[in-house]
């Protein structure tokens, strides 16, 4: 699979576009200076954006742009839509959070504004919630409908004896939970997204050294990989000690060799016994030591990148790199991503991705 054209056009307008409460505006579109917007694993995306806050209105006066919160204020809807101008693709959605007022002798006021996505609201508050015999995907949907969003899950159906949710927020709770079943989430719109790993693939897109891409650190460490991870927990309705072990998980996408075999040829077997996760009931354990091995699986190789400003790419993304050397020249999952404009480089996208395998000498 090649590179996509990012246009038809050979020359485009990147700027990004705004929709403030449901409205396009044309003076905050013209006053934009630069914005960036940061989306990891986990959900809760954030956004920054820079206006002159200066200009001359139709009366003739000359002030101000944004003091009388007519267009900007806490508590705004933003939409933000980046790549081609002519049909620009959203990649935020969230309420302004907070408003700050910049100056240097530089350049004009600025307004600046911080927005976050539908996850703030569930990492505004901290609770203690008990789910007995619920799955994952039971406790998720729970969770979305008091963040007022629709849960979308994909599997995660297997019954929990017991969770505990003790004095975390909605959000640092089920971040713990998914983290603790190999599963992500994000939040699109007003929906929120929950999927084993394996199973999420947002977009696909191929990026090649010296065209696309224009920044790459890859690297393949075996620091933290293991040939086998150990969960040990206790069933109380046995009344007995439960071992859970993996040596083998989903690894997601890319082909090669995987850490686990790389190690266990130069320093043999290293096995992970893990403590902090108490399981209490076999499947649990099984479930809990399949997840953590998955994970540190999949870092073995990571890559940090910037490339040509893209709004497909997202987290969640099946990421291939082309041209880069034999080895490095892979399909990586994308885990974090930034998107920048700015009025002196224009829109660029930086990531972060990870992948199981390394790839074969030439």
């Amino acid at each position: 699979m090649g590179e996509s054209n990012l246009s038809q056009l050979a020359l485009y307008s990147a700027r990004p576009t705004l929709r403030i409460d449901g409205q396009d505006n044309a003076m905050a579109g013209s006053l934009l200076q630069s914005l960036v917007m940061r989306e990891q694993e986990g959900a809760l995306s954030s956004l920054e954006v820079s206006f002159v806050n200066f200009t001359a209105r139709e009366s003739g006066q000359v002030g101000p742009a944004f003091e009388d919160e007519q267009v900007l204020k806490l508590g705004s809807q933003l939409k933000v839509y980046a790549g081609e101008a002519a049909a620009p693709t959203e990649i935020f959605s969230g309420l302004v959070s907070a408003l700050a007022f910049a100056f240097d002798s530089e350049g004009p006021p600025r307004l600046i504004l911080q927005a976050e996505d539908s996850a703030q609201q569930a990492r505004m508050t901290r609770r203690i919630a008990v789910y007995e015999n619920q799955s994952v995907a039971d406790i998720a949907r729970d969770v979305a409908s008091r963040m007022g969003l629709t849960a979308t899950v994909t599997g995660l159906t297997e019954v929990a004896d017991l969770e505990v949710q003790f004095d975390e927020s909605d959000l640092a709770f089920l971040r713990r939970l998914l983290a603790r079943h190999g599963a992500d989430m994000q939040v699109v719109g007003r929906e929120l997204q929950v999927a084993p790993r394996q199973d999420v693939q947002r977009s696909q897109i191929t990026l090649r050294l010296h065209s696309q891409l224009h920044k790459l650190q890859v690297v393949a460490d075996l620091a933290h990989q293991v040939t086998e991870v150990k969960v040990t927990g206790f069933d109380p309705s046995q009344g007995s000690a439960v071992l859970g072990s993996s040596r083998g998980a989903a690894l997601g996408p890319g082909s090669g060799r995987t850490g686990q075999a790389l190690l266990q040829q130069t320093w043999g077997d290293r096995v992970q016994q893990t403590a902090h996760r108490l399981a209490l009931s076999q499947s649990e354990a099984d479930a809990l030591a399949q997840a953590e091995m998955a994970q540190r699986a999949r870092r073995f190789v990571r890559v940090q990148g910037q490339c040509e400003g893209n709004p497909a790419l997202r987290v969640g993304t099946h990421l291939t790199l082309a041209g880069v050397s034999p080895r490095f020249d892979n399909t990586y999952y994308v885990t974090a991503c930034t998107h920048r404009y700015d009025m002196q480089r224009g829109f660029e996208t930086e990531f972060s991705a990870e992948c199981a395998y390394f790839g074969n000498p030439a």
